[in-house]
């Protein structure tokens, strides 16, 4: 297998891996507290989610044949509250993922150096999932920042538990 079609593969499960770490952290959380914010200028965890999900509808949606930043998305609405039930949560969080996957899984070696327009701005493909995979990472630790701080119950460690480095090393 070439050092492209690695790249396929391990973006895809990393992409994976991070959705279910988000899965895990909100879970985490009490219902109520899912739509919880700071301030007025601070994000919700359903917030970001309506945000991802904007994000990913607009990216995702034929990918290698229109602009990214499609004309009928509206960014700013995505970091007003919407989302107002953990379903409607849930759907959003699970249709931007869906979108994303079907993009990706059908894309070949072929396919990594082709140019694909996000804004004003060109992207080899390689580029643009990179750039996807770094905005969504954050996000993904934006909602576990807040699922450990809004969690009733103490916190189910998502990867190495705190005291716990030397039996994983």
């Amino acid at each position: 297998m070439s050092t492209t079609g690695n790249y396929l593969q391990s973006v895809i499960q990393l992409l994976k891996d991070y959705k279910r770490t988000g899965e895990l952290a909100i879970r985490q959380i009490p219902e109520e507290k899912v739509f919880w914010q700071y301030n007025a200028e601070s994000n919700s965890v359903a917030i970001i989610v309506k945000h991802l999900w904007g994000n990913m509808l607009s990216r995702w949606t034929e990918f290698l044949n229109s602009n990214g930043e499609k004309s009928w998305r509206e960014r700013d609405e995505e970091f007003e509250p919407g989302i107002e039930t953990m379903e409607e949560l849930w759907s959003k969080w699970e249709e931007g993922w869906q979108l994303l996957f079907d993009a990706l899984e059908p894309l070949t070696e072929d396919d990594l150096m082709r140019i694909v327009v996000i804004g004003n701005k060109e992207h080899t493909v390689v580029d643009a999932i990179s750039r996807q995979l770094a905005h969504y990472a954050s996000h993904i630790g934006q909602i576990i920042y807040l699922a450990k701080m809004l969690a009733d119950k103490p916190w189910e460690s998502l990867s190495v538990p705190k005291g716990q480095s030397p039996k994983f090393n």
